[in-house]
């Protein structure tokens, strides 16, 4: 899916329609080592020519298979978003005025619109920071082993809380002593 500026010139009237599916397998996890596994990309979409420039829109469609954050078991994550993207050459951003669409302006290096790369970006754009299998996410316990443990964030609060109120049992009679020593002091 990769067009030649002039090729997309023919277009400039009624623009061009595509519908491709990608198999990006290898590229993607050639771009991020935590992807294991992808299905066949989906995307649909329209490239539009105007004086603005080449206005990319598609909506794309896949499943990845991410590492869950806690247990690092596979877990299938689907992917279905719409992308928009306003791709402009050297010599049209140059010209760029306040005219321009609200879209962020993609520089074209060279004479082409790799729309793969594009696509490829916008998959790694979306991967989300947190999988969790469905266990993970409606179950209670937390992954531990020997002398370590998972705790959330509330937990971790009420056990911090739970230390400070109390008192090391090596340091009680000391705390003792001291009592002593300040009702000794008073009388």
């Amino acid at each position: 899916m990769r067009w030649s500026l002039q090729e997309l010139r023919k277009y400039q009237e009624r623009g061009l329609s595509f519908e491709e599916h990608l198999d990006l397998t290898k590229q993607l996890k050639a771009r991020d080592s935590q992807i294991l596994d992808a299905t066949i990309v989906e995307v649909v979409g329209t490239i539009t020519i105007d004086s603005y420039g080449y206005l990319l829109q598609y909506r794309l469609k896949t499943t990845l298979t991410l590492p869950s954050s806690r247990s690092l078991e596979p877990v299938l994550v689907p992917l279905d978003f719409a992308v928009t993207e306003q791709f402009v050459t050297p010599e049209q951003f140059a010209q760029a005025s306040e005219a321009m669409p609200e879209y962020e302006l993609l520089l074209l290096e060279g004479q082409t619109l790799d729309v793969v790369e594009s696509v490829l970006d916008n998959i790694l754009l979306e991967i989300p920071l947190q999988v969790f299998t469905e266990a993970e996410k409606t179950g209670q316990s937390l992954p531990k082993g020997q002398d370590w443990e998972v705790v959330s964030e509330e937990d971790y609060h009420q056990q911090k809380d739970a230390a400070a109120t109390t008192i090391d049992p090596r340091l009680a009679k000391l705390s003792q002593l001291l009592e002593e020593t300040s009702e000794d002091d008073k009388e």
